[in-house]
């Protein structure tokens, strides 16, 4: 499964040039924590969250003595206390991901980053969508009967061209088995590691068995 597949298409949306007031009100009416940020071309150009907003009001009752010291020895920029617009609050270097990722990339990338959410852009540049941590955990609670559907028409049928009636397909609690003959090793193991691979499979149990190991005949091995 892709990110396109899990991802919020048309997402709510501010450009640089929208107040704060109004972007916070979209926040609050939309239930979000953050919003992309895009130029009159439709490109991402930053994203504010609701930490940046905190950053704002912490710099309000900032003494105006230490602003020198927060700046150069405090844990991170103070946003500006009189900013009005989004362009002056919302961080410019975002972390995002392209549609055709995978799904455990993105889990990946919000796990290395630290981050609740991820723009999605086309090469281009341009918003397409945006994937949260809350995407990525409901693909991993799809039903068993789901998961097993994916396999034999998604992997088995499509994606191997192979006869569905070759292998027999049991999903329980997101634990594939594989039982059934294939024609060499070589199918096998990519049908083992595709069915990983699918979003909500917990582990595969393969009984998988095979008529010729070509990984032998590859490298020139007498067959038994």
């Amino acid at each position: 499964m892709k990110v396109r597949d899990i991802m919020t298409t048309d997402p709510v949306r501010v450009t640089g040039d929208t107040r704060l007031r109004e972007a916070a009100r979209l926040m609050v009416r939309h239930r979000v924590s953050g919003l992309p940020v895009v130029d009159e071309a439709g490109k991402l150009v930053g994203i504010v969250s609701e930490g940046d907003f905190i950053r704002r009001e912490a710099g309000r009752d900032r003494p105006q003595g230490v602003s020198l010291l927060d700046a150069v020895f405090g844990e991170g920029e103070l946003q500006p206390a009189g900013a009005e617009t989004v362009a002056e609050v919302m961080t410019r270097s975002v972390v995002t991901i392209t549609p055709e990722a995978t799904i455990g990339e993105a889990a990946r990338v919000m796990g290395r980053r630290n981050v609740k959410r991820l723009p999605v852009v086309d090469l281009e540049g341009e918003l397409i969508g945006i994937v949260s941590r809350a995407d990525v955990v409901g693909a991993f609670t799809k039903p068993d009967d789901v998961i097993e559907d994916e396999v034999r028409e998604d992997v088995i049928r499509r994606l191997l061209f192979l006869d569905p009636d070759l292998v027999q397909v049991s999903v329980a609690d997101g634990v594939v088995t594989l039982e059934g003959e294939l024609e060499n090793r070589t199918e096998a193991h990519l049908l083992e590691e595709l069915a990983r691979r699918i979003a909500g499979v917990v582990r595969v149990e393969s009984l998988l068995r095979y008529k010729i190991d070509d990984r032998k005949l590859e490298r020139g091995y007498p067959l038994p």
